[in-house]
């Protein structure tokens, strides 16, 4: 059974206006025009007298322009040129494109992660022993989409029958943000209920029958992929 649910007022935006939307926030726009303003009048003024000395002089070759870049334009264009070789270097990657970027992790904030994923989250409801004893609700990814940010050193484990499944969860509040599903020991689950605000647009739930896991996992037709970049 499908269940999906969209949060209430969250802007139907693409990844991709989110990620200029963001860029723009960090720009001083205003003092950005009024440089750049004053920069081209002065670019238009040295224009005008090259125009001036070639007329007054026919066989002067063109010259252009040589005018030492002021402080704020070299910090700006530093600036701008590293943002957008970023932003294009994963716009580019066809792993990254149409994800969004998600952050997320424990109750006392000693784990922190992020994770590369669709807005709209498809999340496994599995009913084993384990999975209903936690209610873990999780969504698959590819292990490198997925980054721990901190905490590593705060993080134990637990596992048990044939010890595949790799049950992480921090050592202070006893949260677990992710793990390593016995389903996809090559990628994450990570729990939909512990990323920030903000970057989720829809979950749908897929309920999966782990009471006979091995059977389930073989019929169903995605979910081995779902950990594959």
């Amino acid at each position: 059974m499908l269940i999906t649910v969209a949060p209430v007022g969250l802007p139907d935006s693409s990844w991709e206006e989110r990620a200029v939307d963001r860029l723009q926030w960090c720009c001083n726009l205003n003092q950005a025009a009024e440089h750049f303003r004053v920069e081209h009048l002065a670019l238009g003024a040295e224009k005008r007298e090259r125009t001036k000395e070639k007329e007054s002089n026919p066989g002067l070759q063109p010259t252009p322009p040589c005018r030492k870049a002021c402080d704020f334009c070299l910090q700006v264009r530093s600036s701008s040129c590293r943002k957008t070789h970023e932003r294009e270097s994963i716009l580019e990657s066809s792993e990254y494109r149409g994800l969004v970027k998600h952050a997320g992790g424990c109750h006392c904030g000693a784990v922190r992660f992020e994770v590369w994923a669709s807005a709209d989250l498809h999340v496994f409801d599995c009913n084993c022993s384990i999975c209903t004893k936690k209610q873990n609700r999780h969504f698959i990814v590819p292990a490198s989409r997925f980054k721990l940010l901190q905490g590593a050193d705060n993080i134990t484990k637990y596992t048990f029958n044939t010890h595949r499944a790799q049950h992480t969860f921090c050592k202070t509040c006893g949260v677990q943000s992710f793990y390593t599903p016995r389903s996809n020991p090559d990628g994450y689950g990570i729990a939909p209920h512990c990323l920030d605000e903000g970057t989720v647009h829809s979950t749908t739930i897929e309920e999966i029958n782990g009471k006979e896991w091995e059977k389930a996992v073989k019929e169903h037709k995605t979910i081995r992929s779902m950990s594959k970049p």
